[in-house]
């Protein structure tokens, strides 16, 4: 799919922001639609497909974090990127636990929006097959790298971009011990600020979807002291 194809839904209040992210985001070649609201937001990105979602926090109603937690119940995966007025760690945390994929803080430039888009859109991208893209079989669990898709007994199951490239690097790692700090640059690409809750939270949101008893996780396992491992269950 050509850049040009690719919808980037923006969501924000402030009409100058609104203008100036638009007049970036369609000069860097993709199609954009508008919402000034959190309701908007929802309808908008339950009832059309969009390839990237830019949502800001404060919004007037329901703000940026409710649109959030509200999409991924609804089982919308589309990649989110979150812009905030608040430099807060916690903010950033929460944001991502809630399934964003990525998070900038005003003021920003509109070519460090537009470079965030294009990273997020350039992860949702798989090459082409190689060794490390066959479809990875754990007992009942299948993954298939190229389609971004996973199955369990037969039944699809549905992830957010970030739990899917968890189980991904997980699966690929079967049977090693991987520490929180690995998970989180390998997945996650950079560091945020040695948080590892977001590792926990992500591996937490992965047993709620593949394990049968998640109080006794069969394929992801948890090591003390040293991370998490992937295995086939005994």
């Amino acid at each position: 799919m050509g850049l040009e194809q690719q919808r980037i839904l923006i969501v924000d209040d402030e009409e100058s922001i609104v203008t100036l992210l638009k007049y970036n985001i369609d000069q860097a070649g993709f199609e954009t639609e508008v919402a000034y609201s959190g309701t908007d937001a929802l309808e908008k990105a339950s009832k059309s497909t969009f390839d990237l979602i830019v949502l800001d926090v404060m919004l007037p109603g329901m703000d940026g974090m409710e649109v959030c937690k509200q999409l991924r119940q609804m089982q919308v995966s589309t990649p989110i990127l979150m812009l905030t007025a608040k430099d807060d760690e916690f903010d950033k945390v929460l944001g991502l636990e809630l399934g964003a994929d990525d998070y900038l803080t005003k003021p920003f430039s509109p070519r460090e929006v537009v470079a965030r888009i294009k990273a997020i859109l350039r992860r949702m991208v798989r090459e082409p097959a190689g060794p490390e893209m066959k479809m990875i079989q754990v007992a009942d669990l299948v993954i298939y790298p190229e389609q971004y898709e996973a199955s369990i007994k037969d039944k699809p199951l549905t992830f957010t971009p970030k739990e899917f490239e968890l189980l991904l690097y997980l699966g690929q790692n079967l049977g090693r011990v991987l520490s929180r700090d690995q998970l989180l640059s390998a997945v996650w690409n950079y560091d945020f600020a040695g948080d590892t809750r977001i590792v926990d939270v992500h591996v937490s949101h992965l047993r709620e979807k593949i394990e049968p008893d998640t109080k006794k996780p069969v394929y992801i396992k948890t090591i003390r002291g040293l991370g998490y491992k992937m295995e086939e269950p005994k």
